[in-house]
């Protein structure tokens, strides 16, 4: 298990998938974090928030690493299946369990990695954009969680995508899907049926990363909910990769 294990880790570093997503995903949050400390600035003066508050929503901008460590957990799958290299990899591994694992594994260990770069940049952010308009951070408590949510959810959206992957096989789909469910389809089912929305994937990991609205769930149970989602995904799509062609 250890050689699958070691092969798929280098695999994860072949492309340009490995260092060009997570890119993508701090320059947006760059943007987003640049945005709120421009807006705190007029709202600072006018005494609508606190620096507290713009604290916590500087660092709570960088959970938009999750979406992209979900995509790259699901590229780490379906580009085999693209490539048909997925045929090899399967004799290589012995077996399909062992293959499907040591995605699984690989993936996970990525999301870690995105993780901290989020954890990092985002606990970095306050003091780098504030300064720029006069103010100093003011980290509390709460914004210690939040940072937390942030690292928590992003290592989590990794095997959500492989697993996905899993079930999806082909490339543009399992992007598409990541991409539709996260940016739509969630939060306009929380608009919409709130007590049935707020137990969709992205919702209940927006409740770890404390995205402060009313109708999310409490932590625990967002985390639950999460190891619900991951646990379905895990058994359709171990299910379909054992007993269907590969092709």
């Amino acid at each position: 298990m250890r050689n699958v294990i070691a092969a798929e880790w280098r695999k994860a570093w072949t492309g340009s998938a490995w260092w060009l997503l997570p890119l993508c995903g701090v320059f947006l949050s760059v943007l987003a974090s640049s945005g709120y400390a421009a807006q705190a600035e007029e709202q600072l003066a006018a005494r609508q928030t606190d620096l507290v508050a713009v604290t916590d929503e500087m660092v709570r901008s960088w959970f938009m690493l999750l979406l992209f460590s979900a995509l790259f957990g699901a590229v780490l799958v379906t580009r085999e299946f693209g490539s048909g290299a997925i045929h090899r990899s399967v004799l290589l591994g012995g077996t399909r369990d062992r293959l499907f694992a040591a995605k699984l594994i690989v993936g996970t260990a990525m999301g870690v990695l995105y993780a901290a770069l989020a954890a990092g940049l985002a606990a970095a952010g306050p003091y780098v954009f504030l300064p720029g308009i006069g103010e100093a951070p003011e980290w509390s408590g709460d914004t210690t969680l939040t940072l937390l949510g942030v690292f928590t959810v992003t290592v989590l959206g990794a095997p959500w995508g492989v697993l996905l992957g899993w079930v999806l096989r082909h490339q543009v789909a399992a992007v598409g899907t990541l991409l539709v469910l996260t940016l739509l389809v969630d939060e306009s089912l929380l608009r919409l049926v709130p007590d049935a929305g707020r137990f969709t994937m992205t919702i209940a990991m927006s409740s770890v990363y404390r995205d402060g609205k009313s109708e999310l769930l409490s932590v625990p149970v967002a985390l639950l909910v999460i190891g619900g989602w991951l646990a379905l995904a895990g058994f359709v799509g171990r299910r379909l990769f054992t007993r269907r062609d590969l092709n």
